[in-house]
């Protein structure tokens, strides 16, 4: 079907090829043979695609906008070279600024509430998806393609071939948000280390099983034991089992809510987010949109058995078994951290890491050998002892490109074309091998990444498997992400100070989100601002009430530490390979 809309493309090329456009095709020559390669099209096919950019950014050529997005390689990548590209080709100035996520969180959360007009386009974590698609401050896509939008939006831009889009796609069936990239938490491993039959000797001596990836977080414990007290060094170097980051700062909130309170197994079964009790402990009934509350008096689980002992799993092995200083690091600190090659396993590990771990062992990275091969493997998160088949596995980044409706139209369809362009069939490939965090399927599967797969450490395979979807991003039980994320840190942040036990944490955190989701609910009921999708909180009631219910939120199990259990890798690969 795409080369028939090239073909087309191509004929309408040869009858509007004016002058300017021909200096800007110059441009688009020049950027696909020396910048866009390799890629999932053939040279005529990119250009064809380029040239309809040119013709559909005449209208805005001259224009200057700015976008805002966190800081991983990939949006380095957008901001440094693809904003130069776009503006020789479109015409159209794209100022692209870096920022930490939490001030990005914080962009589009003022601009909601004021209604200023501070950036034109945002690449926004899917996880808002339950926020846009409540609030409506956010441009509908689906209703923008079709209408307003229709002569700035792609004949070429396959949304089939987004990964992510289950995601970015709202209960009402409406696209809110453009995948721009994607990043799972895995586990990652050193292989070289636990390949050693020395090692595998003792660790099955000592537990009575082998030494492997971990199933469960009774594996994963052991293993952090095993290497942080019974290993302590290799090569005359002190190392550690286990690696994680703790510092008082939103990214420690996010830390928590990325999933981890489901991977112990707190919330219900249903992928990809728990129904009723998703992974933040937010309960909202099958077939509703309102949400019921967050603590267990509640019918939530955010301080159920299952979240405390998660919390309590953080703390006690950041505290025992992580490196000196990490419980200092945050999110961005921790990678540079683990490349320093003292750390055996990280349970929460992001693969958007994935283009620093490979840089060479010349640059610092010392989990790679002489000629670049990986020393680590990732794998699939092992869960904890309250986790039943058929919950969700893991968490899932699904980095979206989001216009808010308080955006002038001309500005925002000048953002969407640059949104367009850097995920295009044209650019994506080549962006995906920068930042290694892939959004369409057609990238991971050309050929340049088999060729490089051996290098990635199995990055390749997993985001070419069905279990890619496994792993998902916040879901819609969340009605208001910004106004709720920001609760977490401080709470999870006195545990770590020692201020507060994981049960008093989780208590006031479950409580105060009871409390705000309370305001959400007064608002809707007065306004309809959130489009009577807002919070309905269930009466309170003894919480052994709801304990003794089927499901989610669980009674607390006398033996949190089973049997530990572990996988081979090797046989892993395999599987993911045959699907």
């Amino acid at each position: 079907m795409h080369k028939i809309l090239f073909a087309i493309l191509s004929a309408m090329t040869l009858v509007v090829f004016s002058s300017a456009a021909r200096a800007d095709m110059a441009a688009a020559e020049t950027w696909v043979d020396n910048e866009f390669q390799p890629s999932v099209l053939s040279r005529d096919e990119q250009l064809a695609e380029m040239d309809w950019f040119i013709e559909a950014a005449k209208p805005f050529a001259g224009m200057e906008i700015n976008v805002l997005s966190e800081s991983i390689p990939t949006h380095t990548y957008e901001s440094s070279v693809l904003t130069k590209a776009f503006e020789e080709i479109t015409g159209i100035k794209v100022n692209h600024q870096i920022l930490g996520e939490g001030e990005v969180v914080q962009a589009v959360q003022t601009q909601m509430q004021t209604g200023r007009n501070l950036y034109d386009g945002y690449v926004n974590d899917s996880d808002l998806i339950g926020t846009h698609s409540r609030l409506q401050l956010a441009y509908n896509l689906t209703e923008m393609m079709s209408n307003d939008w229709a002569a700035t939006t792609s004949p070429t831009l396959d949304l089939d071939d987004f990964m992510g889009i289950q995601f970015t796609t709202g209960p009402d069936g409406n696209l809110y948000q453009l995948p721009d990239q994607q990043f799972a938490n895995l586990y990652w491993f050193r292989k070289d280390w636990f390949d050693r039959e020395d090692l595998q000797a003792a660790f099955e001596a000592k537990y009575g099983y082998p030494l492997g990836v971990p199933v469960n977080w009774s594996a994963y414990e052991d293993i952090a034991e095993f290497f942080s007290n019974d290993v302590q060094e290799i090569d005359g170097v002190p190392i550690y089992g286990h690696m994680d980051y703790g510092k008082r700062a939103p990214d420690l909130g996010w830390r928590m809510t990325d999933a981890w309170l489901s991977m112990a197994g707190a919330g219900s079964i249903g992928e990809p987010n728990g129904v009723p009790v998703d992974e933040w402990g937010i309960r909202m009934e099958a077939g509703t949109c309102n949400p019921v509350g967050a603590s267990v008096s509640r019918g939530g689980a955010a301080n159920g058995p299952a979240a405390v002992y998660a919390i309590r799993k953080w703390d006690e092995w950041l505290r025992n078994y992580a490196p000196p200083g990490a419980a200092s690091y945050d999110f961005y600190q921790s990678l540079p951290a683990l490349s320093q090659g003292n750390v055996a396993q990280q349970i929460f590990w992001y693969t958007a890491f994935t283009a620093d771990m490979v840089k060479p062992l010349s640059e610092g990275n010392n989990t790679v050998d002489a000629d670049g091969n990986p020393l680590w493997r990732m794998a699939p998160s092992p869960h904890g002892p309250y986790w039943e088949e058929g919950q969700k596995v893991g968490y899932q980044d699904v980095g979206s490109w989001t216009f808010l409706n308080s955006t002038p139209s001309d500005r925002a369809q000048a953002a969407w074309l640059y949104a367009q362009f850097v995920t295009s069939k044209t650019v994506d490939t080549k962006k995906s091998h920068v930042g290694l965090t892939f959004a369409r399927d057609s990238s991971v599967r050309h050929d340049s990444f088999t060729e490089r797969a051996p290098k990635l450490g199995g990055l390749v395979e997993f985001y070419r498997s069905p279990d890619r979807v496994r792993w998902s991003p916040t879901g819609i039980n969340v009605p208001d992400y910004p106004k709720l994320a920001q609760i977490w840190w401080q709470q999870i942040g006195d545990v770590n100070s020692g201020a507060f036990t994981p049960q008093q944490a989780m208590d006031r955190l479950a409580s105060e989100m009871d409390v705000t989701m309370a305001r959400m609910q007064a608002a809707d009921e007065a306004s309809g601002i959130y489009g009577g999708c807002g919070p309905r909180l269930n009466e309170e009631r003894d919480p052994s009430y709801w304990l003794n219910q089927p499901g989610s939120p669980k009674a607390k199990l006398d033996n949190e530490k089973p049997q530990g259990m572990t996988v081979n890798y090797d046989e892993l690969i395999v599987r993911w390979q045959s699907q």
